[in-house]
């Protein structure tokens, strides 16, 4: 990269961090009333839309915003410290809309990237395997998907859905890309009522006959060495490091929002200074502890960065050191949400109980984000890897 290239994509970056600011700040005005009363959130999505950001990772020549990974990532962190939901919604659409570029090569990912900016799609679903099979199957009436999936994030608001299914006479996994407007698409919220979360448009899809055209089979999840390449398999930390940005957003934000607080009224308890030693020393551990996983988080999407440069020269070695380093962050970010978001109502004192104040809406999102993906199995995999050098599988957290 020359030094030209370097100073226009910093300012590329800087141009796409201030409109996701400017998209923040008006998501902060209203995120408590908007948390009470926990609707679809079509309002919020069509403010990401106007500001651009749905196609922020499509290239340029594909009529997008042409940023890089590292920058969705900070767009995303930006986005959920104002509303940890629709920072979900958000990462989660740009994981799935990059999904054909990870599984169907660069051909396929520009005709739907072209298709997508040009409809400003918002995509939903989730192609983790720990759902309910959907089946495919062929025949006169082309390719069709049935069943059911029993949760996907964005499902509410989607255009588009990314989903994974089972081939009927190969059982080979694959990831497909539907219609939600197709009639035998229906969308329910009623089986979901999380206490955190509420406007991540979450629901359960049933699939009735939906069909799948060509440029819509995305390609193979099977994790395997003559299936999955290593560059497809960079979908999984990819997934990671979004979660981690989700988190530490909601970290930031809880933290951001204490503090302004803490100054407001002088201090969290009656008769006691502003500068009380133990507000001050839980800010300063929360703070820490917010910051080194925001560290460890950058460090891991530089190395992704990287692995997805090299394309299908990348081997799985450096994959697997990629996966590794993504759930270390990921596992990291997690720890700090949870701490942050728990702790902090303490330094603000018993008046963080108000709904008024809505503080309890950053614990809610933390916890109920990270319960569909525990921080266990990445602790687990990391000390897999280090101690044994096993390989990570390929998991993806939507």
């Amino acid at each position: 990269m020359t030094v030209v290239d370097a100073a226009a994509e910093a300012l590329d970056r800087a141009w796409w961090l201030q409109i996701a600011g400017e998209a923040a700040d008006d998501l902060a005005t209203d995120a408590v009333v908007r948390d009470q009363a926990g609707k679809t959130p079509y309002d919020e999505i069509a403010r990401l839309r106007e500001a651009g950001l749905l196609a922020l990772l499509i290239p340029v020549e594909h009529g997008g915003g042409g940023a890089d990974w590292s920058t969705a990532c900070a767009v995303v962190r930006k986005i959920a410290a104002a509303d940890g939901a629709i920072g979900q919604v958000l990462g989660c659409h740009y994981l799935l809309s990059f999904s054909a570029r990870f599984f169907g090569g660069a051909d396929l990912a520009a005709r739907v990237e072209r298709a997508s900016a040009a409809g400003q799609w918002c995509w939903g679903g989730g192609l983790t395997s720990r759902e309910p099979r959907l089946t495919l199957t062929s025949g006169r009436d082309g390719r069709l998907v049935n069943g059911r999936q029993g949760y996907a994030t964005g499902v509410l608001v989607a255009d588009r859905l990314a989903v994974r299914v089972t081939h009927a006479d190969t059982g080979e996994p694959l990831a497909v890309l539907v219609d939600t407007a197709h009639p035998g698409v229906v969308c329910g919220s009623d089986d979901v009522d999380t206490f955190g979360q509420r406007l991540a448009a979450g629901g359960s899809v049933e699939f009735d006959a939906v069909p799948v055209e060509d440029d819509a089979v995305l390609g193979p999840l099977s994790w395997d060495e003559d299936t999955l390449s290593p560059f497809s398999g960079l979908a999984a930390p990819t997934g990671r490091l979004v979660s981690a940005q989700i988190c530490l957003g909601i970290a930031q934000g809880v933290l951001a929002e204490a503090r302004e607080y803490t100054r407001a009224v002088h201090a969290p308890w009656p008769h006691t200074s502003p500068r009380d030693p133990y507000a001050l020393t839980t800010y300063g551990e929360l703070t820490v502890a917010t910051f080194s996983a925001a560290a460890l988080a950058d460090q891991a999407l530089e190395a992704l960065d990287g692995g997805l440069a090299r394309g299908e020269d990348l081997t799985d070695d450096e994959c697997a050191e990629i996966t590794v380093l993504a759930a270390a962050a990921e596992a990291a970010a997690s720890r700090a949400a949870h701490d942050a978001t728990a702790r902090a109502l303490d330094v603000v004192g018993a008046r963080s109980a108000s709904s008024a104040y809505g503080f309890d809406r950053f614990w809610r999102n933390a916890r109920t984000h990270t319960l569909y993906d525990p921080v266990a199995h990445r602790l687990h995999e990391v000390g897999d890897y280090f101690l044994n050098g096993e390989h990570p599988p390929f998991t993806l957290p939507f």
